[in-house]
């Protein structure tokens, strides 16, 4: 349990939050909320006792463990991924080497009837116990299990550290947290790091998790999954609501608007007892009526309105010019790079005018390196990409936050790229990103995560583009700010490539979603929750049995867990079933288009069908071919994917 009495924490004078008081039991699971600087990051922070309140109490259960993964974090560990994650078992590698001494000690003496061998036994009995309990007997198939949810592949597991990029590392830190299982989980921003796979695996686990959970996350989805509580910091104070995200939003506004009322009522009641006191206060005849009703006024406890921050980034994107009908178009294209050849093949692509898609799939798969293809800085290895006519493209990259330049100021970031009538709207630009004249002075390096990610943004609207692509847009936004942004997405006039893991983001932005995997790129017809109900993963058990599907290039498996095993045997004997299927459907298929075929024939000839064709005979056997090849060919397509 922890518990934080009338905290305080203040920066250069001004208090970020003040007198904040609540209890997190051992199995909430609590999800901070909170414009980009209203201190959820620093709460977390003094929770993991990272940082010194200004003043108040916060007491943690004695024993309790704390795991805390951070916003950012810089990797140097010499380890491999395997390595560094099956460290998360230190206490239980102490164990097993105080077991092996011990054993040996035993082993060697001969005193059976002694107490000091009764003691060893005993001692030995009882590391026994604590180790199992710990875990040590499945440690190996726990760290495959959670480095699998994570999104790594087994042949990754003997890599380096060094060789993945920060937000790979993380993963591997998270995936140490959950392995060491600690009473209390400190999550900041934990998807930003993940995949849609990773993080639906990482919904589940927490969901079902033996601990207090506190997060993090402008992401709406995963939020609605894993929390039953939801505690807002505005405005330098604590709202809590025992729900979750969006059940929340509902219920703060109908507080709100409840408390409107009732002080709208109070007030018109206040006012009436005041105009009684002012008519009547020099009547003798009254003076006792009047006395009541000011002890009344005196006592009356007064109705107040929940102050909330409204503030959120205003814009919308300019008119896209006009383009020709095909925008993006792509032939036989082979991408990669000097260190990592072949990363997309054999790439068939075509973006029409106004059509609006996702990028989805798991990191490393190809989708920003399809992105730099687009934008042209990644020449092809070999096949063609072309624009279309016309297309002017606008591009936020995936790290466009860390592109700025952190000498300059906000105002000389726009101004550097502002021209013509643009340059005198640039103050009035910041302003709708939340950027005041006092913003605007600060140099880049000064400024937060959401900060950086909403310069960038506003970067994005002084030229006009009829091709916008958008890679993570959404990492370090807040959630009032990414609703403004969809919205203005909705409104967008021109084409759309837009990268993202955050499904409730995606959700009504895009018709087509294509999925990046094993060198490919897969198209779905609809939104994203239309692409994830056709490929199935929405539970913990389907994408465990997908990824425990993957071996190493020798065949090898790190882990000879029976039930992975045995899982193994029966999707094989699944895929030798579908294949026969297959073969068998397309035998039938071939057959019912040769009397598709022939019945078409004899249609047209009704001069020596004519009595088949009067009596509807012949209509009706075509209309039957028809049914069947269709319920034919959508069983085929089901079986295919």
């Amino acid at each position: 349990m922890i518990q934080i009495n009338k905290l305080s924490v203040n920066f250069t004078g001004d208090f970020l939050f003040k007198d904040v008081s609540f209890v997190a039991g051992d199995r909430d699971r609590i999800g901070l909320v909170g414009h980009n600087g209203a201190g959820k990051s620093t709460l977390l922070k003094i929770i993991h006792r990272d940082l010194e309140p200004a003043s108040g109490t916060m007491v943690i259960t004695s024993g309790h463990r704390v795991g805390y993964l951070p916003q950012e974090l810089v990797g140097n560990s010499p380890l491999s991924v395997w390595e560094e994650a099956i460290s998360a078992f230190s206490e239980i590698k102490v164990m097993e080497r105080k077991m092996e001494q011990i054993s040996t000690e035993l082993a060697e003496r001969t005193d059976y009837e002694s107490g000091e061998y009764a003691k060893l036994t005993q001692q030995l009995s009882d590391l026994n116990d604590r180790y199992n309990h710990l875990g040590g007997n499945t440690m190996d198939a726990e760290t495959e299990k959670v480095l699998l949810g994570m999104g790594f592949l087994r042949e990754e597991f003997h890599r380096p550290m060094s060789s993945f990029s920060n937000g790979w590392q993380m993963r591997v830190c998270l995936a140490k947290i959950l392995l060491q299982k600690p009473e209390i989980i400190l999550l900041d921003e934990p998807t930003n790091h993940l995949d849609i796979e990773s993080i639906q695996w990482l919904e589940e686990y927490l969901a079902n998790y033996d601990g207090c959970v506190i997060l993090v996350s402008h992401d709406r989805a995963f939020l609605d999954r894993v929390t039953n509580r939801t505690v807002e910091i505005t405005l330098g104070s604590i709202q809590d609501y025992k729900c979750s995200y969006s059940q929340y939003v509902e219920q703060r506004l109908e507080r709100i608007e409840s408390q409107q009322s009732a002080y709208e009522n109070q007030q018109q009641q206040i006012a009436q007892i005041e105009r009684f006191i002012e008519r009547f206060r020099y009547k003798a005849t009254k003076a006792r009526q009047v006395q009541s009703r000011i002890k009344m006024l005196e006592k009356m406890e007064r109705v107040e309105v929940d102050e909330y921050d409204k503030s959120s980034i205003s814009f919308k994107f300019p008119p896209a010019p006009h383009s020709g009908l095909v925008v993006v178009e792509s032939k036989n294209l082979n991408l990669g790079y000097d260190t990592k050849p072949g990363v997309l093949t054999g790439v068939d692509f075509r973006l029409e005018r106004g059509e609006r898609v996702a990028f989805v799939g798991r990191n490393g798969e190809g989708k920003s390196t399809m992105v730099k293809a687009i934008v042209g800085s990644l020449p092809p290895e070999s096949g063609e990409l072309q624009l279309g006519y016309q297309v002017v493209v606008g591009y936020y990259a995936q790290n466009q936050a860390q592109l700025l330049n952190p000498e300059k100021t906000v105002f000389e970031t726009i101004d550097d790229v502002a021209v013509g009538d643009i340059r005198p709207k640039i103050r009035t630009i910041l302003g709708s990103f939340l950027f005041d004249t006092e913003d605007s002075e600060k140099k880049v390096k000064v400024l937060s995560g959401g900060e950086k990610a909403r310069l960038a943004l506003a970067k994005l609207l002084l030229s006009p583009f009829n091709l916008l692509i958008l890679d993570e847009p959404t990492n370090h936004l807040d959630m009032p700010s990414k609703d403004v942004l969809k919205n203005a997405l909705l409104q967008y006039e021109g084409s759309l490539i837009l990268v993202s893991h955050d499904r409730d983001f995606l959700q009504g932005l895009t018709s087509k979603v294509y999925e990046f995997k094993k060198h490919q790129m897969h198209a779905f017809t609809g939104d994203v929750y239309d692409f994830l109900a056709q490929r199935k993963m929405d539970t913990l058990s389907e994408l465990q049995s997908r990824n425990s599907a993957a071996t190493t290039s020798s065949g090898e498996k790190i882990s000879s867990n029976k039930e992975l095993w045995e899982q193994k045997k029966q999707r094989e004997a699944d895929d030798r079933k579908k294949k026969n299927r297959l073969r068998k459907l397309e035998d039938e298929l071939e057959k019912l288009q040769a009397q598709l075929s022939d019945t078409e024939a004899r249609l047209a000839d009704p001069e020596h069908n004519a009595d088949a064709i009067a009596s509807g005979e012949l209509y009706h056997s075509y209309e039957s071919l028809k049914q069947q090849i269709g319920e034919k060919e959508m069983e085929w397509l089901e079986l295919s994917e």
